[in-house]
């Protein structure tokens, strides 16, 4: 999927993957992979 736009966490750089279980649009700094989730869902705060 190709994504445009800003993290949604840290609305400071480009959103390069979307969390499955939130929906949300993150940066590669809040995308966990051993979770394959954004950091938020990874931590249990999705």
């Amino acid at each position: 999927m190709s994504l445009t736009g800003l993290c949604q966490v840290c609305e400071a750089a480009t959103a390069s993957r979307t969390c499955d279980r939130c929906g949300r649009a993150v940066c590669d700094d809040h995308w966990d992979e051993t979770a394959r989730a954004c950091s938020g869902c990874a931590a249990g705060r999705g």
